[in-house]
């Protein structure tokens, strides 16, 4: 059984100087779990027990901290403090074939929940807005070739354990894996809302990776989102709403231990993921540096804006646009450092 886990905390500025009393509070909106601004924060600690699958494995994560707040705390029908929680059987005769039940993170997006998993400290628009954090349910994976990996998915929803309308959600995963590319595909399909099976959630996702150098590393990310409603559940008419945007980041090595990343997303929303009609940018341009084994640090400068009037300036105004700048440190631990 493998040990592992990390420490995240932050320092971030936001120019716009959100007070208390504005409609969010004081946080850097469009934010996933480092949305608290001008003040010291903890973004998450986090410990994980591994074991793979021979042919029986387990694997669990414990969160605390704002990351923690973000995946739970708006839905009681979750498992407070677990990020995943899943058993996995991998027979070893067939042939690759493995099976996981429990709670685990989606296959959606180029971005995972933890910061030092990515290329930029904040979370992007598409993390955030346009897909799921996590599932609830059975997956499977299985080499169709040597470099195609197939899957299907069958889960209660969208970031919860226990389900609201007796429905299940079908996802179905593909992933090409090449020395110098890798391209996901991913598509979920169910009904998604409250006390009813009628009205479907549908989202495409797919990213394509290139890896052409050690030192130079690139991807784009494309989602494509629609939430159904019929007049029962919404309690007027039936209505479809949707959701779309494109991702792309560079990361490029100039030093053994330094690093530079350039991330750009447009993010357009019908008024389902954000509550409003609105066309989104954003821009974050990051460095990172790698101290003594297990010590990371990230500062960037982060600018989102909108074609709507939708960020909060002090504690009665609003503006159009942001413009943070983040300091992060990260320490962690475990086998694979």
């Amino acid at each position: 059984m493998d040990l592992s886990g990390y420490v995240d905390g932050y320092y971030s500025y936001n120019a716009n100087r959100p007070g208390q009393a504005s409609a969010f509070g004081q946080t850097n909106q469009l934010y996933n779990f480092d949305d608290s601004t001008d003040q010291f924060s903890l973004e998450a600690a986090k410990l994980t027990l591994n074991h793979d699958p021979d042919p029986v494995g387990a694997h669990v994560d414990i969160l605390f901290g704002r990351t923690n707040t973000f995946l739970h705390g708006a839905d009681a029908a979750t498992d407070n403090y677990v990020e995943q929680a899943f058993v996995s059987i991998k027979p070893p005769k067939a042939k690759g074939f493995e099976m996981d039940f429990g709670q685990f993170v989606t296959s959606a997006g180029q971005e995972l929940i933890e910061t030092m998993s990515n290329w930029s400290y904040s979370h992007g628009i598409l993390f955030g807005y346009a897909i799921p954090y996590y599932h609830f349910g059975l997956r499977t994976s299985m080499p169709a070739t040597k470099v195609w990996t197939v899957g299907a998915q069958v889960v209660n929803g969208w970031n919860n354990v226990t389900d609201n309308n007796g429905g299940v959600t079908l996802g179905l995963t593909s992933s090409v894996v090449k020395p110098k590319y890798t391209w996901n595909l991913n598509y979920y399909t169910g009904p998604e809302n409250f006390n009813t099976q009628k009205g479907y959630r549908n989202l495409i996702d797919t990213t394509l990776l290139l890896t052409p150098t050690s030192k130079f590393n690139w991807y784009l990310n494309y989602d494509y989102g629609q939430n159904r409603t019929d007049a029962v559940a919404r309690v007027s008419t039936e209505s479809s709403l949707h959701w779309q945007g494109i991702a792309t980041s560079a990361r490029g090595q100039v030093t053994p231990n330094a690093a530079l990343v350039a991330r750009y997303e447009y993010f357009y929303d019908q008024g389902f993921a954000t509550g409003i009609n609105q066309k989104l940018n954003e821009f974050t341009g990051t460095y990172e540096y790698k101290w003594a084994a297990g010590l990371l640090m990230r500062a960037e400068f982060r600018r989102d804006w909108s074609n709507q009037l939708f960020f909060d300036k002090g504690d009665s105004k609003t503006v159009k646009a942001q413009s943070t700048a983040t300091i992060g440190l990260i320490a962690f631990f475990g086998p694979k450092r």
